[in-house]
């Protein structure tokens, strides 16, 4: 039974592996709906519960929290057991939280349910499978991450677009029972798909790179990623988590904040696939400052323009700008940290973006609260995402130093 769930060594980046990408890639388009259903439901969720912006927003506070706290736990689990055992599980239990979502009768309730539930349960399908992922690549690593991770992208782009006339037809509590249903049908078939375990020589090989090679440790490098991940998040969850509300303060309505929210995530899959065919000629780190810089300067764009042809383009522009950046980080930790702890250390590094999607989105609704409209908030995001910069520059030139001092 050992070797039959083992493939051989050499099949890495083999047939096997590209049908586990396909198979893992569809599972994570489908879990995605974890993160991005509450999403679109916000303004409904605002309006029936009778809340403020910000506390309309604890939510998806709430599912991020529940889905960064699940990818370090579900992380841990998937280096230990494999990774097919823990994703049936966690597909069980967001199926039972969409379920139990549709009966709450207040926003603490259903911000419980979110974050316990919905979040943890998603977070499945993206760290700890992007960690799978990676042991059944060598030479195509980069792109095979970017697809893995481009399913939580698809999802972003189809759910919406799905979610928008299913609310108008059976209101959010209907949409979130028949979500339920999807999910419970769906996912676990796809799970027990994905039995086989990693060939031994991935699990036991060696990153490309050290720490040390930079002049610091691991632990400092991990603390450094987790700061830049943060950072990242904050600027990358504005108009991810508020342009629904933001287009209906503008009055151009729900379905069409919903269509560019689809746009956005669309742009980030042709981002992401496009920063892993660059990462596997240079590196995760170079193709990750290149993405942040991107999406500063796409944050800017948002300022002077808020007409609805213009946020539509503006849209466009910042999924092409920012989808390729948070799989970069699994790429660094894959090429500068061992084998064996990649479902922890992806997992740390994906918690810490998960938080400051959590934080960014608690922080525009709070800060549009205090002045009414939200261009502080995208300055706001112009901000951390200049303290990312700065750590991604900071990584490279010490590599870049420690590189020129031991050719000399």
């Amino acid at each position: 039974m050992h070797d039959k769930l083992h493939l051989a060594d050499s099949d890495l980046d083999g047939r096997y592996a590209w049908t586990r990408l396909a198979v893992s890639t569809l599972l994570a388009t489908i879990g995605g709906v974890g993160m991005w259903s509450v999403v679109v439901v916000l303004p409904a969720i605002q309006e029936e519960f009778g809340v403020d912006r910000a506390d309309a927003s604890l939510p998806y506070t709430a599912t991020m929290l529940g889905f960064a706290f699940g990818n370090v736990v579900i992380g841990r689990a998937i280096d230990r057991i494999g990774f097919w055992i823990p994703a049936l599980a966690a597909s069980l239990l967001m199926a039972l939280g969409f379920a139990l979502g549709s009966l709450a009768h207040s926003i603490a309730a259903f911000s419980v349910v979110q974050g316990l539930l919905v979040g943890a349960g998603s977070s499945a399908m993206f760290g700890p499978l992007i960690a799978d992922i990676t042991h059944w690549f060598r030479r195509r690593r980069g792109i095979a991450v970017a697809f893995a991770a481009s399913g939580n992208y698809v999802a972003g782009a189809i759910w919406p677009v799905l979610i928008s006339p299913m609310m108008s037809a059976y209101g959010w509590r209907g949409t979130y029972l028949a979500i339920a249903a999807i999910c419970l049908v769906s996912m676990a078939p796809l799970v027990l798909m994905l039995r086989r375990q990693p060939p031994a020589a991935a699990l036991s090989g060696t990153a490309s790179a050290s720490a040390r090679s930079m002049g610091i440790s691991p632990g400092a490098l991990q603390a450094f990623l987790v700061v830049a991940g943060v950072a990242c998040c904050v600027a990358m969850s504005m108009p991810q988590v508020h342009i629904v509300a933001y287009c209906l303060d503008l009055g151009y309505g729900v379905a069409r904040g919903a269509e560019m929210l689809s746009i956005m995530l669309a742009a980030g899959v042709v981002s992401r696939l496009a920063s892993g065919l660059l990462a596997d000629r240079i590196g995760g780190l170079k193709t990750l400052l290149i993405g942040s810089i991107a999406q500063a300067t796409s944050l800017v764009f948002y300022l002077p323009f808020d007409g609805l042809a213009s946020l539509y383009i503006v849209s466009l522009v910042f999924g092409l700008s920012q989808g390729g950046i948070v799989p970069c980080y699994a790429l660094i930790v894959r090429e500068y940290m061992p084998a064996a702890e990649a479902g922890r250390r992806v997992g740390t590094v994906i918690m810490a973006t998960i938080l400051g999607m959590a934080l960014g989105g608690w922080m525009s609704g709070w800060i549009y609260d205090l002045t009414g409209s939200y261009a502080m908030a995208f300055l706001n995001g112009i901000a951390w995402s200049l303290l990312n910069i700065s750590v991604m520059l900071w990584l490279l030139s010490r590599s870049a130093l420690r590189a020129s001092s031991a050719q000399a």
